[in-house]
């Protein structure tokens, strides 16, 4: 089984190589930050660094389970330390270690440390860690296979349709490659990844008593990618469907979900008005494969899959993706860097010429020069609308 290449991290990670910050991968759990990390030692090795100067902990190998004594530790990497120049030091799953900000604080106070770490989960971020390091630490986002990332390791990039289908209709998750002509084989992996993340990481992490509850609340959001949607609404609905729930329980559950990068939100835009909305946030998921596991395939479904794959994509790509609203128009997506903005519209096909005008209706009402981009399936060429590019969403997909 040959490795996925995986160089858009890698090459960042090289850029951000023997710089005084603290270089922490985070992204849900099997997506390959713990591959990424041997990636990158084989790539330091290439360059000369010498192996003694390469010390790895994988804090989920039972090899390494006293190191999750924070003393323990630090002891470990102080004891295996060259004195004279630079050591590249890497904690898999840092949030397994008690107290661990302590030990990453001491550490990045060595001058002959580059430090990495990886986490599961995006709290270790918001709490005492990001305290401590403040201006100190950049965060790099790993996420499953992209797209581009599958057709490359196709090593062809001919019937993009076929090998979009293949891609929704399997997993992004890099060991599940292995099992794309095993159906039943790839079913129990995502089974056994979705009950390792979802019922035992985030139930028992969050001391969430109700695993069914839990997972009553996982298939609504996994039903509802791309939909705008509140605490109350959540709520509501379940309750209403006879599985009474309690507004308060619910905003916790999607907090878990959220910070255990199963779900990622998308925060409303107002284009018109230039500020962030505090109600409707939108909330996709990680992997449709394992969404497709828990719910089943849904035809009805394709316009909202490609809007999952690309919000994901654009996250990728850019650290800021709202959904915009102009009016009482909804914009699917708009990004901001430091060029400005860009708009992105999302529709399975506009060869319907009233669904045309519908999509392009919200960006021919934005009047300032910015990018507007409308990406859909169809197997059409480029076109033009009033300053609007129209693109096929696979193509843009593997650029």
């Amino acid at each position: 089984m040959k490795l996925v290449k995986r160089n858009t991290y890698i090459d960042t990670l090289e850029r951000w190589q023997d710089k005084a910050v603290i270089k922490v991968i985070t992204g849900v759990r099997r997506c390959g930050k713990s591959t990424l990390m041997q990636m990158f030692q084989d790539r330091l090795l290439e360059q000369g660094i010498e192996k003694e100067r390469i010390i790895a902990v994988n804090l989920e190998d039972f090899d390494f389970l006293e190191l999750s004594d924070p003393k323990k530790l630090h002891a470990y990497i102080k004891s295996n330390m060259k004195e004279d120049g630079m050591n590249y030091v890497f904690i898999d799953e840092i949030q397994q270690c008690e107290n661990f900000q302590r030990v990453v604080d001491s550490l990045f106070l060595r001058r002959n440390i580059d430090l990495y770490v990886t986490g599961s989960n995006s709290r270790m971020l918001s709490g005492e860690l990001a305290t401590l390091l403040s201006g100190r630490y950049v965060e790099i986002r790993v996420f499953p296979l992209s797209f581009k990332e599958y057709v490359d390791w196709t090593g062809e990039k001919n019937n993009l349709s076929q090998k979009y289908r293949d891609y929704i209709e399997n997993t992004s998750f890099p060991f599940g490659l292995e099992l794309w002509n095993e159906k039943k084989q790839l079913f129990e992996y995502l089974e056994g990844v979705y009950t390792t993340i979802v019922l035992k990481d985030v139930a028992q992490r969050y001391q969430l008593i109700d695993p069914m509850r839990l997972e009553s609340v996982t298939k609504f959001l996994f039903d509802n990618i791309g939909n705008p949607l509140s605490i109350k609404k959540i709520a509501d609905t379940l309750t209403s469907d006879g599985r009474k729930i309690d507004p308060k329980v619910v905003e916790r559950y999607l907090r878990a979900l959220v910070e255990s990068f199963v779900l990622y939100p998308c925060r409303r835009y107002n284009i018109h008005g230039k500020e962030l909305l505090k109600t409707y946030e939108k909330y996709y998921v990680v992997d449709i494969g394992m969404r497709r596991m828990l719910l089943g395939s849904r035809i009805t479904d394709i316009g909202h899959i490609l809007e999952n794959v690309v919000f994901l994509e654009l996250l990728r790509r850019y650290r800021e993706v709202y959904v915009g609203k102009i009016y009482d128009l909804e914009i699917d997506f708009v990004v901001r860097d430091e060029t400005g903005l860009q708009y992105i519209q999302v529709a399975a096909t506009v060869r319907d010429k009233h669904t045309l005008q519908r999509e392009l209706a919200p960006l021919l009402k934005i009047k300032d020069s910015y990018p507007k981009i409308l990406l859909t399936l169809d197997m059409d060429p480029d076109a033009e609308y009033e300053g609007i590019k129209k693109y096929n969403a696979l193509e843009w997909l593997v650029e």
